[in-house]
Order: C-alpha cells, then structure tokens, then sequence
C-alpha cells in the first residue's frame, strides 16, 4: 500500500493546530482550576453546543455509520445517529439544573444527596468506564494513522495518537477541550458536506444510485421501531449520566445558555446524521467498482469517498474521521483526571487540601498517567465494540437516577440513591451477560440498568416516605455557599 500524501497532510495539520491550541491555552487562559477544570463557566452557547456535538459524534458515528448504511440496515441506519439527536431534546430539561449544581462532575453531586459511599462508588465506576473509552478511541484515531502510513506499524500510530492527545489535554485543559470540539466538528461537518454530494454527482447522481439498491436498503424504519425507541432510551440515559456532557453543560455562562446548547446541539446532530448514510448506501451501490472494499464496508466511507473525489476531498474526509475519534478521546480522558482529583482524593482518604495550583498540576499528572495506562490497553487488541459497550452502562446505568432523578426529587432520601446506584450497576451486568451485550426483551442491557435503577429509586423513596424518612440535603447549593464558589472561581494563581 502507498502512503496516502493529501489526506496525510491534513491529518499532520491537524494534529500540529491541536497542539498549538492547548499550548496557546496553558499559557494565557488558566488562572485557576475552574477554568482548567470547567472553562471558567462563561461558555456560550455556540461553544457548549459544538463540544457537545463533537463528544457524541465519534468514529462510531462516521466511519462506524457508514459501515451500518453498508450492511443490513440501509437508509434506516441514519436512527443511529437521529437518535441520538432526539434525546437531547428532553435533555434540555435537565440542562440548567445540572449548570445550577455549579459542580464540576457528576460523584460531586451525589456525594452532595446520598454521601461518600454513593459518590466513590459512582467515581469508580465512571473512572472504569473512561479508561475504556479513552482506549478505544486512542485505538481508532491510531488505526486511522495506521492506514494513512501502512508501512508504520500500529502500535507507533497508536502512540503518536495518544502522545497528542495527552499534550493538548494535559496543557490547555478544558478550555483546549472544548476549542479543539470546535475545530473538529467543523472540520468533519464541512469535510463529510462537501464530500458527500461530490461522491454522488461523480456516480451519476442518486436516482442512479438508489436504482442500483435493493427495496430494504431504501427502508427509512428497516432496523424496526422497537429498535429506533431503544436507541433514543439508550442515548438518554448516556447522555443524563454522562460525565463529559455534564462537564460540558457545567461550562455554559448560565442556565438559559446549557439549555438552548441542547437544542441546537440536536440541530448539529440531525446533520451529521444524514451524510455518513448516504455514503454507506453509495458504496454498497458501487461496490463492484471499488477495489479495496472490505466485504463488510467497515472502511466504505473512506473507500468510496477516495475513488470518487478528489484528493484533497479524500484528505478532509481522513481529517474529519480522526477529528472525530479524538474529540472523543479528549473529552473522556480530562473527565477521569477530573474525577480522580476532585473526587477520589479525598473520597478515598485524602486529607490535604490542594491549591489551586496543586489542583491543576496533579490532575495534569493525573492526564498522563491514565493516558499512558489507556494506550497500554489499546495495544492490547481488545475490541472496541467490546469496550464501548460495557463503557456506557457500567458508568450510567447505576448513578443514573441518583444523578438525574436526584436533581428534580427534592424529597429524594438518602437510601433510595445508594440503593439505585447498587441495583442498577447490578442489572445491567446481568443483562449484559444474559444478552451478550445486545438487545434482549427489546431493552439493550444500559436502558435496562437504568430502568431498573429508577425505579428502586422510585420504590424506596415511596416507602421512606411512608415512614417518615428526613429528605437527603439537596443537589443545589445555598446562597451562601454559591457565592463563595463564585469567589473561588476568581481567585487566581
């Protein structure tokens, strides 16, 4: 195989304008640990809802779609994408309450309702799931190097991936985060939006594309209704318990701000959906053609995209695939470092109080090293589907109605989010051996866990609130204590 000198070069610049970034950032934007660890909380809303967008927008959701379009799904793989879309819509309920926390992770606030026990255990758990996303996308963006330099071999690609995105994390912290969101999703709306109506007109345009399809591959709901609601169940309750789109609306200027990113976060995402799609379908309608296809369409987008388009057409799109992994990676691995600092430490017996400088160094530290361990995994060949899958729900299927419900229950007691988060984390392992991971009973095994953690939620409450149980103290800060977090967040280093 040739290197592939075009989409090569944009990829280089990329990556060189990511390091650029966070180092520009480390120098002039972090006075204090709010702005390293929450932007300062004066994002707006274009801001907010760009790196929104960009986190849930990953390899799976581009690369990964058009492979969906490819196989047995057809059209009715664009539900893979819209689904997600969907669920943000009543997430902008949740918005501005989770900005009015004016907390930096979601153990935090748990801690805040049901104490130590509940926040550690949800730490645990979300530190578990980030190591696994952050391997497999470090696995991905390196796979995508991989491919641009064939006669590299991998686990160099998957160390450069990993080294860049440690320095432009670990300098410019969530500020770099969330400008780097930015610059990616651009990157791969703009690449995929110019590179998709070329690769059609190029073929002779749809109608002769969509002849060339079988009447299913054509089916808007071919995947079935009980898999598109499940879908849009399973990205809700992901995003709800999510901790980088927490860490992402505790970023917004103000309630109004986190809410409105929502919406317009659904709008970006409704796009992004449509393009991947079409290329699937494409590829498989010229497939004959395409030398170098793999039998399962697993890099159609990139194939079909590089024999109809020009080279430099070829290039945004590698560009924006591997922006796509990375907006991912970023994103994940400054969560963990954050957890690990703000929660863990002292949740687990640490007694020193950190400056605000010590704050910053160590979760810096802290980036490294879990990104060092995150790169070790990802040599190790594991399946990225494998990771994704247990990543989401062991993270959110337990903490989700003690995160989410605890902030619209007042009169939540305390037992009902220990006891959720213990059932929960406790169903979904279960469903997940019992299904093999996949959708049983039409409940994918996170919908499942979360289902089952709200309403043990739901039942205890009921029966403490029968006996007479005192409510846990609330998500929200006081007056008092809220202005002293403004005060806090001022203070510079």
């Amino acid at each position: 195989m040739e290197i592939q000198i075009i989409p090569l070069l944009f990829v280089v610049l990329y990556l060189v304008g990511m390091l650029i970034v966070g180092f520009v950032v480390g120098r002039t934007k972090i006075n204090n640990s709010r702005d390293y660890l929450v932007a300062g909380r004066r994002q707006g809303l274009f801001m907010v809802a760009f790196s929104l967008s960009a986190n849930n927008i990953g390899g799976g959701s581009t690369v990964g779609l058009a492979q969906k379009a490819f196989g047995d799904w057809g059209l009715s793989a664009i539900w893979y994408v819209l689904a997600a879309a969907i669920a943000m819509i009543p997430l902008a309920f949740f918005a501005p309450k989770i900005r009015k926390t004016m907390a930096i992770t979601i153990p935090e606030v748990v801690g805040r309702r049901f104490g130590k026990f509940s926040s550690n255990f949800t730490a645990i758990l979300s530190v578990l799931s980030l190591f696994c996303l952050t391997s497999s996308q470090i696995a991905a963006s390196g796979g995508i190097i991989a491919a641009l330099l064939p006669s590299i071999p991998l686990n160099v690609c998957l160390l450069v991936a990993g080294v860049v995105i440690i320095l432009y994390t670990t300098l410019g912290g969530m500020i770099a985060d969330q400008i780097s969101d930015l610059v990616q999703f651009l990157v791969i709306l703009i690449g995929l939006a110019i590179a998709t109506p070329i690769v059609i007109h190029d073929a002779g345009g749809w109608q002769t594309i969509s002849s060339m399809l079988p009447g299913e591959k054509l089916s808007f709901t071919e995947i079935g209704w009980a898999s598109i609601i499940g879908y849009i169940f399973n990205y809700f309750c992901t995003f709800l318990a999510g901790p980088e789109m927490v860490s992402r609306f505790e970023t917004a200027k103000d309630e109004k701000t986190a809410r409105n990113a929502s919406f317009l976060s659904a709008i970006l995402m409704t796009a992004m959906a449509v393009f991947p799609t079409l290329l699937g379908l494409s590829a498989y309608a010229l497939r004959d053609s395409l030398p170098g296809l793999a039998e399962n369409g697993s890099n159609a987008m990139v194939t079909v995209t590089g024999a109809y388009a020009p080279g430099i057409i070829t290039g945004l799109v590698s560009a924006a695939v591997i922006c796509a992994t990375m907006s991912s990676a970023d994103s994940n691995l400054l969560c963990m470092s954050t957890m690990i600092i703000n929660d863990l430490y002292h949740g687990l017996g640490g007694k020193k109080t950190l400056s605000e400088r010590q704050t910053i160094t160590w979760t810096r530290v802290s980036n490294v090293v879990c990104a060092v361990v995150a790169m070790a995994i990802s040599m190790a060949g594991v399946s990225i589907v494998t990771m994704n899958t247990f990543a989401f729900g062991i993270r959110c299927a337990g903490p989700f109605a003690a995160y989410g419900l605890g902030l619209i229950v007042p009169k939540a007691t305390k037992h009902s989010g220990q006891v959720s988060i213990v059932a929960g984390t406790v169903a979904f392992v279960l469903w997940q051996i019992l299904s093999g991971g996949a959708t049983l009973a039409f409940m994918m095994p996170v919908v499942f866990g979360c289902l089952v953690s709200a309403l043990t939620f739901l039942a205890v409450n009921l029966v403490e609130w029968h006996l007479g149980v005192e409510p846990a103290p609330s998500a929200y800060l006081t007056k008092e204590q809220e202005a002293a977090e403004l005060a806090e967040e001022k203070v510079k280093i």
